[in-house]
């Protein structure tokens, strides 16, 4: 963890490998045609120094406001870009990384079940020789239905706010990062040069120093290893208890009116999570992350970290973890309130206007708002929401004005510990 933090705050130089002079910033490692003319830009990077650099507030580990926003593309094989055209590239915001180990844990647990519940399909549809339809149901979220055929084929059309291999990838603005491992080689490699052997390395490439900058090997798997570990504990946000009555009065109005208007049909208050045991590597990446199985895992007790016990405990003895979403993707624009589908560039096979739902937990600690930090306000983003948010988004508005600020005075209450 030491480690890893500090890694997270260093600020890359050209003697530790800083700069990708003839790498692009796509995940599969991509040559440029050329070297580029500087070695920073604003656009597809290299754009920081530090990870620490925009993950910054209002602790190290936090969110970033509009001046450090990052410019990505659909991320894969695409070359580096070098204008801020909507068609080429989508500006976002920082996200704050508290929590984060939680945030995984619960999306493996997702995606395991969400797959045995597929496998459960394809044996019953073999058994009985018959068509199997199966409700894709996890942790009270619904993520629609596969059919499978008793010949094994599946149909996988009613597959709703998830990639068709039933993965949830809770990272990024459009849920297309699987891992904290993932997340970290990437960044790394977009943002600073930085480059990991175990994507970048002799492994996949054949090459050592694959983006010719003379210096080989620049981050090693036990380097990636220790920003895990780092990110994995980060404390989780809490419901702060306001000093102020009249504060603490509005605030339980609100938290009311956030249920009756429907903002927890998305924004989940609590999803319950058996175990805290985080294991890296993980076994839900793919090709360039290194996985379960390819290398000894190393598994950090999260509950030996001095937050553990501040999370609930159901009935069951399961954690309850208040990140107030659902790790599912979701429309959230229409023709009416098309403010938050200012996109025109799909991302990973995930349309324009999906986005995964933002957990709400810090938000009260990490404005500006949108997936380009263009709302100043909480009403504002609010607002904006459209298509699968309509109703409740309406709903707000169809509120006195006093709700809608009791509503807020709650949102107000999930911060990030200073």
């Amino acid at each position: 963890m030491d480690r890893g933090e500090a890694l997270f705050t260093a600020k890359f130089t050209e003697l530790d490998g800083a700069g990708r002079k003839m790498a692009t910033q796509a995940i599969i490692p991509t040559k440029r045609k050329r070297p580029p003319d500087t070695l920073f830009q604003r656009i597809a990077g290299m754009d920081a120094n530090a990870c620490s650099s925009c993950h910054r507030e209002p602790v190290t580990g936090g969110a970033g406001d509009f001046t450090v926003n990052v410019f990505v593309n659909e991320g894969f094989v695409n070359a580096d870009f070098d204008t801020v055209d909507p068609q080429f590239s989508n500006e976002r915001n920082t996200n704050h990384l508290m929590g984060a180990g939680l945030v995984e844990l619960l999306a493996r647990e997702m995606s395991a079940d969400l797959q045995a519940i597929r496998r459960d399909a394809l044996r019953k549809a073999r058994d009985t020789g018959e068509a199997v339809t199966a409700d894709l149901v996890t942790k009270g979220v619904h993520f629609g239905k596969v059919t499978a055929q008793p010949d094994g084929i599946l149909d996988l059309r009613q597959i709703d706010g998830v990639d068709t291999d039933l993965v949830i990838r809770p990272f990024s603005q459009k849920g297309v990062m699987t891992s904290l491992r993932q997340f970290a080689i990437n960044a790394m490699n977009q943002h600073h040069g930085m480059q990991a052997t175990e994507r970048f390395g002799a492994r996949w490439t054949g090459e050592t120093d694959f983006d010719e900058d003379g210096h080989a090997d620049e981050l090693t798997e036990g380097d990636i290893s220790a920003l895990v570990a780092w990110q994995a504990t980060l404390p989780p946000p809490i419901a702060e208890t306001p000093d102020d009555p009249a504060w603490r009065e509005a605030a339980a109005r609100g938290s009311a009116h956030f249920d009756t208007i429907g903002c927890n049909a998305c924004h989940l208050r609590a999803l319950p999570l058996e175990s805290l045991a985080f294991a890296d590597p993980g076994p839900f990446d793919a090709a360039g992350t290194l996985r379960g199985g390819e290398a000894d895992a190393v598994t950090y007790d999260l509950a030996l970290t001095d937050w553990a016990d501040t999370l609930e405990r159901n009935a069951d003895g399961d954690y309850l973890i208040p990140t107030f979403g659902d790790l599912k993707r979701h429309v959230i624009t229409d023709r009416q309130v098309a403010a938050l589908g200012n996109e025109l560039l799909g991302q990973r096979f995930v349309e324009r206007n999906e986005f995964q739902t933002s957990e709400l937990w810090g938000v009260a600690s990490t404005s500006p708002y949108g997936h380009r930090g263009d709302f100043t306000t909480l009403d504002g983003v609010i607002r904006a929401h459209g298509g699968d948010a309509r109703a409740s988004r309406d709903a707000y508005l169809d509120l006195a004005e006093d709700e809608r600020s009791a509503l807020i005075a709650f949102l107000k209450t999930l911060v990030i510990p200073q």
